[in-house]
Parts: C-alpha cells; structure tokens; sequence
C-alpha cells in the first residue's frame, strides 16, 4: 500500500509457515486429521495478516486482535466442515469478515446501505456498511509514525467495501483470484472494486495537510 501504510505483519514464524495459498489450506486439512501442531503454525502464521483485516474493518486495534482470536476459535470448532479441496484463506476471510460485522453491528457502529443510496457507477450490488469512525488513539500515534498516521486518518473515511478490498490485497497479500473467492464475485469486479478504492483513497489522502499532493 502506498504512503505510509504499516507495514504488514505476518506473525514470528511466517518465513517457514504457510503463505498464501497451497500451505495454508494443507496445515488446515492436517489440523481437520487431528494435528494440534498444523493448527499452531497456522494461526502463528496467519494471526498478524488476520488482525490487518480486522482492524480494516472495525478500526480498533483491541477488537481487532480480540476478533482476530474470535475468528481462529470458529475456524478450529468449525474444522470438520472444511471441504478437502476447498482454499482456506477464502473460508477463513468470510469467517473473520462475519464476526466483524456481527460485532459492529451488535454495538450499533454499523448499518447496512440501500444500492440506491450508493454513488453512481457502483459495480454490484453486494451489501455495504456505514461505520462509525474510531479514532487512532495517542499511542498508535507514536507507534507508527506521521506518513502511517496519515494513511489511516485517510483509511478511516472509505467504506466498508473499500477498506476490505484493500486490505485483503495490501495487508493480506490475496491474489485477485483468491480475494474473488472470499468475496464471492468475479475477478473483473475484485480488479474494479481495486481501482476505485484505490482512487478513493488517493483522494482522501491528498485532502490531509502533509499527505502526497
């Protein structure tokens, strides 16, 4: 992601766990066989892309590692249900994607648009949320510097669809394919969707004093 966004984090293990792909989906069917330690590595591997969509999401950086952890606990009670065959990191993003909704929903932070209240142009018709900002707090302040200060004062203003999308391609490292998966939709409309979310941020960071002109 351009201009200060944090760098994505990929957990302690990940030179050596899963990437994404073939690894994740191979450690979630040794995990679904019983095998405690795949499961480990996973989530190890995976945690810090995970928190990245999270916080996307929900713009809190404690409920998005609370979450986080939410997410990997359905997916470990839910491992029976994994289909041999299937990815992972799409299964996995519609799990995590449906616990942040059901929580900004539940505190009242978010509520679903009409189609006919979305701007001209729109490419489906797939739901989208209005999400009530959250504030980076001092210490995330300090934490990641002015550029990344400015990058989420600008990430906090898109929508819901907008944030995920890139954040599933910028901090989750999804090919279009595998984003098309999670999100049920054509590859054209992840590349659509890129680009207007993209533009969208472009404009609000260039409406930030001291963001790229």
């Amino acid at each position: 992601m351009e201009y200060g966004a944090p760098p994505m984090q990929t957990g302690p293990i990940a030179a050596t766990g899963p990437t994404p792909g073939t690894d994740a989906t191979r450690l979630m069917l040794a995990a679904k066989g019983g095998d405690a330690r795949a499961f480990d590595v996973l989530v190890e591997s995976l945690r810090g892309r995970a928190f990245h969509v999270a916080r996307a999401l929900v713009g809190s950086r404690d409920d998005a590692m609370e979450l986080t952890q939410e997410a990997f606990l359905k997916v470990y009670k839910a491992r029976e249900t994994f289909r041999e065959g299937e990815p992972f990191l799409p299964w996995f993003h519609r799990i995590l994607r449906n616990a942040c909704y059901s929580f900004l929903r539940d505190r009242g932070r978010a509520k679903e648009r009409s189609v006919s209240e979305r701007a001209p142009g729109t490419e489906d018709d797939a739901p989208d949320y209005e999400i009530a900002d959250v504030e980076t707090s001092p210490v995330d302040a300090v934490e990641t510097g002015e550029r990344a200060e400015i990058f989420w004062k600008a990430f906090r203003t898109l929508s819901a669809r907008d944030r995920e999308i890139l954040s599933l391609r910028h901090f989750d490292d999804l090919a279009y394919k595998e984003i098309a998966e999670a999100l049920s939709i054509p590859e054209g409309t992840v590349m659509s969707r890129l680009f207007h979310g993209r533009r969208r941020l472009r404009e609000e960071l260039e409406k930030i004093p001291g963001g790229p002109r």
